[in-house]
Protein backbone atom coordinates (compact mmCIF):
# COMPACT_ATOMS: atom_id res chain seq x y z
CA UNK A 1 0.00 0.00 0.00
CA UNK A 2 1.28 3.23 -1.05
CA UNK A 3 2.14 6.08 1.58
CA UNK A 4 -0.35 8.34 0.86
CA UNK A 5 -3.23 5.80 0.43
CA UNK A 6 -2.36 4.19 4.52
CA UNK A 7 -2.13 8.05 5.66
CA UNK A 8 -5.41 8.65 4.18
CA UNK A 9 -6.86 5.43 5.33
CA UNK A 10 -5.51 6.00 9.10
CA UNK A 11 -6.95 9.49 9.33
CA UNK A 12 -9.96 8.01 8.60
CA UNK A 13 -10.11 6.06 11.82
CA UNK A 14 -11.63 7.57 14.55
CA UNK A 15 -8.59 7.80 16.39
CA UNK A 16 -7.89 10.40 18.71
CA UNK A 17 -6.87 14.04 16.84
CA UNK A 18 -2.64 13.36 17.10
CA UNK A 19 -3.16 9.66 15.47
CA UNK A 20 -4.51 11.61 12.27
CA UNK A 21 -2.10 14.10 12.46
CA UNK A 22 0.57 11.76 13.08
CA UNK A 23 -0.02 10.10 9.60
CA UNK A 24 -1.03 13.03 7.96
CA UNK A 25 2.51 13.87 9.30
CA UNK A 26 4.08 11.81 6.81
CA UNK A 27 3.21 13.12 3.72
CA UNK A 28 5.99 15.24 3.37
CA UNK A 29 4.86 19.14 3.66
CA UNK A 30 1.21 18.31 4.04
CA UNK A 31 1.16 20.75 7.14
CA UNK A 32 3.61 23.54 4.73
CA UNK A 33 1.04 25.87 6.32
CA UNK A 34 1.20 25.62 9.94
CA UNK A 35 3.41 27.69 12.01
CA UNK A 36 6.73 25.18 13.12
CA UNK A 37 6.32 25.78 16.33
CA UNK A 38 2.17 24.29 16.62
CA UNK A 39 3.78 21.40 14.03
CA UNK A 40 6.54 20.69 16.49
CA UNK A 41 3.82 20.13 19.53
CA UNK A 42 1.34 18.38 17.94
CA UNK A 43 3.79 16.00 16.28
CA UNK A 44 5.72 15.60 19.86
CA UNK A 45 2.47 14.37 21.40
CA UNK A 46 1.28 12.21 18.17
CA UNK A 47 5.01 10.34 18.87
CA UNK A 48 6.03 10.72 22.60
CA UNK A 49 3.11 11.06 24.08
CA UNK A 50 3.73 14.01 26.30
CA UNK A 51 2.96 17.68 25.71
CA UNK A 52 6.25 19.37 24.62
CA UNK A 53 7.08 21.99 27.38
CA UNK A 54 9.15 24.85 25.56
CA UNK A 55 9.69 27.02 28.35
CA UNK A 56 11.19 24.25 30.40
CA UNK A 57 12.36 21.44 28.51
CA UNK A 58 13.41 18.72 30.35
CA UNK A 59 14.20 15.90 28.14
CA UNK A 60 16.73 14.96 25.60
CA UNK A 61 13.53 15.05 22.80
CA UNK A 62 11.88 18.41 24.23
CA UNK A 63 15.57 20.07 24.38
CA UNK A 64 16.11 18.99 20.67
CA UNK A 65 12.80 20.11 19.56
CA UNK A 66 13.52 23.82 21.18
CA UNK A 67 16.80 24.02 19.41
CA UNK A 68 15.37 23.51 16.16
CA UNK A 69 13.24 27.10 16.80
CA UNK A 70 15.85 29.02 18.71
CA UNK A 71 19.54 28.05 17.67
CA UNK A 72 18.76 28.22 13.89
CA UNK A 73 22.94 28.49 13.23
CA UNK A 74 23.44 29.47 8.98
CA UNK A 75 26.76 27.26 9.63
CA UNK A 76 24.10 23.72 10.54
CA UNK A 77 22.97 23.98 6.73
CA UNK A 78 26.43 23.30 5.51
CA UNK A 79 27.25 20.76 8.12
CA UNK A 80 24.01 18.17 7.12
CA UNK A 81 24.99 18.49 3.27
CA UNK A 82 26.49 15.22 2.49
CA UNK A 83 28.78 17.27 0.26
CA UNK A 84 29.71 20.22 2.36
CA UNK A 85 30.16 18.50 5.74
CA UNK A 86 32.90 16.18 3.99
CA UNK A 87 34.92 19.77 3.81
CA UNK A 88 33.49 20.88 6.76
CA UNK A 89 34.95 17.64 8.61
CA UNK A 90 38.27 17.68 6.38
CA UNK A 91 38.50 20.99 8.08
CA UNK A 92 38.66 20.27 11.25
CA UNK A 93 40.02 16.63 11.19
CA UNK A 94 41.96 16.04 8.26
CA UNK A 95 40.96 14.89 4.74
CA UNK A 96 42.60 11.11 5.80
CA UNK A 97 39.31 10.82 7.64
CA UNK A 98 37.00 11.47 4.60
CA UNK A 99 35.65 9.03 1.73
CA UNK A 100 36.81 9.92 -1.57
CA UNK A 101 33.68 12.05 -4.09
CA UNK A 102 33.52 10.63 -7.20
CA UNK A 103 31.06 13.08 -8.89
CA UNK A 104 28.97 15.72 -7.76
CA UNK A 105 25.81 16.08 -9.55
CA UNK A 106 22.50 18.32 -10.20
CA UNK A 107 20.57 15.27 -11.11
CA UNK A 108 20.38 11.74 -11.98
CA UNK A 109 20.39 12.05 -15.88
CA UNK A 110 23.91 14.26 -15.27
CA UNK A 111 25.80 11.18 -13.63
CA UNK A 112 28.36 10.00 -16.43
CA UNK A 113 28.09 6.52 -15.74
CA UNK A 114 31.21 5.15 -18.01
CA UNK A 115 33.46 7.53 -15.49
CA UNK A 116 32.48 5.57 -12.25
CA UNK A 117 34.20 2.34 -11.11
CA UNK A 118 32.52 -0.99 -10.96
CA UNK A 119 31.76 -0.37 -7.35
CA UNK A 120 30.33 2.96 -6.05
CA UNK A 121 28.27 4.69 -3.76
CA UNK A 122 25.11 7.03 -4.76
CA UNK A 123 23.44 9.30 -2.52
CA UNK A 124 21.21 12.70 -2.42
CA UNK A 125 22.99 15.40 -0.25
CA UNK A 126 19.61 17.11 1.22
CA UNK A 127 17.76 14.20 3.08
CA UNK A 128 18.35 11.23 4.78
CA UNK A 129 18.51 7.51 3.36
CA UNK A 130 18.19 8.21 -0.21
CA UNK A 131 21.71 5.81 -0.61
CA UNK A 132 22.30 3.48 -3.37
CA UNK A 133 25.33 0.98 -2.74
CA UNK A 134 26.19 -0.55 -6.27
CA UNK A 135 28.65 -3.41 -6.23
CA UNK A 136 28.35 -4.46 -9.94
CA UNK A 137 27.68 -1.83 -12.12
CA UNK A 138 26.69 -4.67 -14.93
CA UNK A 139 24.09 -5.19 -12.39
CA UNK A 140 22.73 -1.72 -11.92
CA UNK A 141 19.36 -1.27 -12.83
CA UNK A 142 19.16 2.57 -13.86
CA UNK A 143 15.50 2.91 -14.48
CA UNK A 144 14.32 2.52 -10.83
CA UNK A 145 17.24 4.41 -9.57
CA UNK A 146 16.42 7.48 -11.35
CA UNK A 147 12.91 7.36 -10.44
CA UNK A 148 13.98 6.83 -6.93
CA UNK A 149 16.30 9.91 -6.83
CA UNK A 150 14.34 12.07 -9.19
CA UNK A 151 11.44 11.72 -6.69
CA UNK A 152 13.98 12.18 -3.29
CA UNK A 153 15.57 15.53 -5.30
CA UNK A 154 11.89 17.01 -5.21
CA UNK A 155 11.50 16.35 -1.55
CA UNK A 156 12.64 19.03 1.30
CA UNK A 157 13.39 17.03 4.53
CA UNK A 158 12.90 19.97 6.44
CA UNK A 159 8.84 19.40 6.00
CA UNK A 160 9.30 16.03 8.10
CA UNK A 161 10.24 17.02 11.69
CA UNK A 162 10.88 20.65 10.81
CA UNK A 163 14.69 19.81 11.52
CA UNK A 164 15.89 23.44 10.54
CA UNK A 165 19.38 22.90 8.87
CA UNK A 166 17.90 20.60 5.89
CA UNK A 167 15.61 23.50 4.88
CA UNK A 168 17.81 25.16 2.21
CA UNK A 169 20.23 22.73 1.57
CA UNK A 170 20.71 22.42 -2.42
CA UNK A 171 19.48 18.95 -3.42
CA UNK A 172 22.34 17.48 -5.35
CA UNK A 173 23.50 13.49 -5.81
CA UNK A 174 26.80 12.78 -4.96
CA UNK A 175 28.81 9.41 -5.97
CA UNK A 176 31.78 8.17 -3.19
CA UNK A 177 34.34 5.60 -3.55
CA UNK A 178 33.10 1.74 -2.58
CA UNK A 179 34.39 0.62 1.11
CA UNK A 180 34.86 -2.37 2.33
CA UNK A 181 35.84 -3.95 5.69
CA UNK A 182 36.89 -7.52 4.83
CA UNK A 183 34.16 -9.56 4.11
CA UNK A 184 31.81 -8.02 6.19
CA UNK A 185 28.23 -7.43 3.66
CA UNK A 186 27.57 -4.53 5.57
CA UNK A 187 29.61 -2.11 7.47
CA UNK A 188 28.96 -0.98 11.16
CA UNK A 189 28.11 3.01 12.32
CA UNK A 190 28.94 4.10 15.05
CA UNK A 191 26.71 7.12 15.66
CA UNK A 192 28.17 8.84 18.91
CA UNK A 193 26.18 11.54 20.69
CA UNK A 194 28.16 14.63 22.08
CA UNK A 195 27.31 17.56 24.16
CA UNK A 196 29.33 20.91 24.47
CA UNK A 197 32.49 18.54 22.42
CA UNK A 198 32.05 15.92 24.96
CA UNK A 199 31.32 12.14 23.51
CA UNK A 200 28.90 10.80 25.86
CA UNK A 201 26.76 8.06 24.17
CA UNK A 202 27.44 6.14 21.69
CA UNK A 203 24.75 4.00 19.18
CA UNK A 204 26.48 1.35 17.26
CA UNK A 205 24.39 0.03 13.73
CA UNK A 206 24.29 -3.50 12.37
CA UNK A 207 23.17 -3.42 9.02
CA UNK A 208 22.25 -0.26 9.08
CA UNK A 209 18.99 0.24 7.13
CA UNK A 210 18.21 -3.10 6.34
CA UNK A 211 15.26 -5.32 7.52
CA UNK A 212 17.38 -7.11 10.05
CA UNK A 213 18.60 -3.90 11.23
CA UNK A 214 19.78 -3.43 15.14
CA UNK A 215 20.85 -1.18 17.25
CA UNK A 216 22.85 -1.17 20.72
CA UNK A 217 23.52 1.70 22.98
CA UNK A 218 27.26 1.82 24.87
CA UNK A 219 28.74 4.27 27.10
CA UNK A 220 32.46 5.33 26.07
CA UNK A 221 33.75 2.96 27.91
CA UNK A 222 32.13 0.41 25.81
CA UNK A 223 29.40 -1.12 28.15
CA UNK A 224 26.82 -1.86 27.16
CA UNK A 225 23.72 -0.02 28.34
CA UNK A 226 20.06 -1.00 28.93
CA UNK A 227 18.84 1.00 26.20
CA UNK A 228 16.99 0.69 23.16
CA UNK A 229 14.60 3.16 20.73
CA UNK A 230 12.95 2.07 17.61
CA UNK A 231 15.14 -0.31 16.82
CA UNK A 232 15.63 -4.08 18.80
CA UNK A 233 19.10 -4.69 20.46
CA UNK A 234 21.28 -6.87 18.33
CA UNK A 235 21.88 -10.22 19.13
CA UNK A 236 25.78 -11.13 18.62
CA UNK A 237 26.86 -7.80 20.30
CA UNK A 238 30.12 -5.68 18.27
CA UNK A 239 33.49 -5.91 20.21
CA UNK A 240 34.79 -2.72 21.18
CA UNK A 241 36.51 -0.81 18.23
CA UNK A 242 39.98 -1.49 18.17
CA UNK A 243 39.88 2.49 17.55
CA UNK A 244 37.37 3.54 20.08
CA UNK A 245 39.66 6.14 21.97
CA UNK A 246 40.80 8.08 18.85
CA UNK A 247 37.34 7.88 17.31
CA UNK A 248 36.19 9.60 20.53
CA UNK A 249 38.62 11.93 19.78
CA UNK A 250 37.76 13.10 16.13
CA UNK A 251 34.06 13.28 17.92
CA UNK A 252 35.13 15.83 20.16
CA UNK A 253 36.75 17.76 17.36
CA UNK A 254 33.64 17.79 15.41
CA UNK A 255 31.52 18.45 18.05
CA UNK A 256 33.41 21.68 20.10
CA UNK A 257 31.36 24.08 20.36
CA UNK A 258 27.84 22.88 19.41
CA UNK A 259 25.30 22.15 22.57
CA UNK A 260 24.76 18.78 20.95
CA UNK A 261 25.61 17.22 17.26
CA UNK A 262 25.63 13.43 16.46
CA UNK A 263 29.07 12.59 14.80
CA UNK A 264 28.76 9.41 12.45
CA UNK A 265 31.83 7.47 12.00
CA UNK A 266 32.62 3.96 10.42
CA UNK A 267 35.73 1.91 11.14
CA UNK A 268 37.09 0.40 7.91
CA UNK A 269 40.26 -1.77 7.32
CA UNK A 270 41.74 0.01 10.58
CA UNK A 271 41.35 3.41 9.45
CA UNK A 272 38.69 5.80 10.71
CA UNK A 273 35.82 7.40 8.48
CA UNK A 274 33.48 10.26 8.62
CA UNK A 275 30.04 10.01 7.72
CA UNK A 276 27.79 12.85 8.42
CA UNK A 277 26.85 15.19 11.06
CA UNK A 278 23.14 15.13 12.99
CA UNK A 279 21.53 17.64 14.67
CA UNK A 280 18.23 16.03 15.92
CA UNK A 281 18.73 12.21 16.32
CA UNK A 282 15.87 10.03 14.96
CA UNK A 283 13.89 13.74 14.10
CA UNK A 284 13.77 14.80 18.31
CA UNK A 285 10.17 11.74 17.57
CA UNK A 286 11.42 8.94 19.06
CA UNK A 287 11.14 7.19 22.65
CA UNK A 288 13.67 6.41 24.69
CA UNK A 289 12.82 2.44 26.59
CA UNK A 290 13.64 3.23 29.26
CA UNK A 291 12.14 6.61 29.24
CA UNK A 292 14.77 7.43 31.84
CA UNK A 293 17.12 7.71 29.22
CA UNK A 294 15.12 10.49 27.43
CA UNK A 295 15.69 12.97 30.79
CA UNK A 296 19.39 11.99 31.47
CA UNK A 297 20.15 12.83 27.85
CA UNK A 298 18.53 15.92 28.18
CA UNK A 299 20.26 16.56 31.92
CA UNK A 300 23.48 16.04 29.32
CA UNK A 301 22.20 19.22 26.97
CA UNK A 302 22.90 22.60 27.96
CA UNK A 303 20.71 24.73 26.12
CA UNK A 304 22.70 27.98 24.77
CA UNK A 305 20.78 31.53 23.95
CA UNK A 306 18.51 31.96 21.87
CA UNK A 307 20.29 32.83 18.37
CA UNK A 308 19.07 35.92 16.92
CA UNK A 309 17.75 35.29 14.04
CA UNK A 310 18.20 39.11 13.10
CA UNK A 311 21.60 39.40 13.50
CA UNK A 312 23.32 40.90 9.47
CA UNK A 313 24.46 38.34 6.95
CA UNK A 314 28.13 39.71 7.18
CA UNK A 315 28.17 37.43 10.28
CA UNK A 316 28.63 34.38 7.69
CA UNK A 317 31.59 34.73 5.30
CA UNK A 318 31.83 31.74 3.15
CA UNK A 319 34.49 31.48 0.50
CA UNK A 320 36.41 29.00 -1.01
CA UNK A 321 39.70 29.95 0.98
CA UNK A 322 38.65 30.82 4.44
CA UNK A 323 35.66 28.63 4.81
CA UNK A 324 32.69 28.85 6.77
CA UNK A 325 33.39 31.23 10.01
CA UNK A 326 31.03 32.42 12.16
CA UNK A 327 32.01 36.03 14.02
CA UNK A 328 30.09 34.99 17.34
CA UNK A 329 31.51 31.47 17.34
CA UNK A 330 34.89 31.80 15.44
CA UNK A 331 34.31 28.04 14.21
CA UNK A 332 35.84 27.73 10.83
CA UNK A 333 35.02 25.11 7.90
CA UNK A 334 36.51 25.04 4.65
Amino acid sequence: MSLLKNAIICAQIPFRRDYRFKALAQLMGYYKSMPDEEYLRRKFLATIGRELNLDNPDTFNAKLNWLKLYNRRPEYTLMVDKYEAKKCAAGIIGSEYIIPTLGLYESFDEIDFDTLPEKFVLKCTHDCGSVIVVRDKKKFKRASARERFTKAMRKNHFWVSREWPYKNVKPRIIAEKFMQDGDKANLPVYKIFNFDGTPKLIQAIQNDKKLNESIDYFDTEWHKLNLRQQFRNSRITLPKPEYLDKMLELAAKLSSGIPHVRTDLYHINGQIYFSEFTFFSDGAFERFHPYEWDEKLGSWLKLPEKYDLTKPKEAIQLTQDSGLRTQDSGRIMP
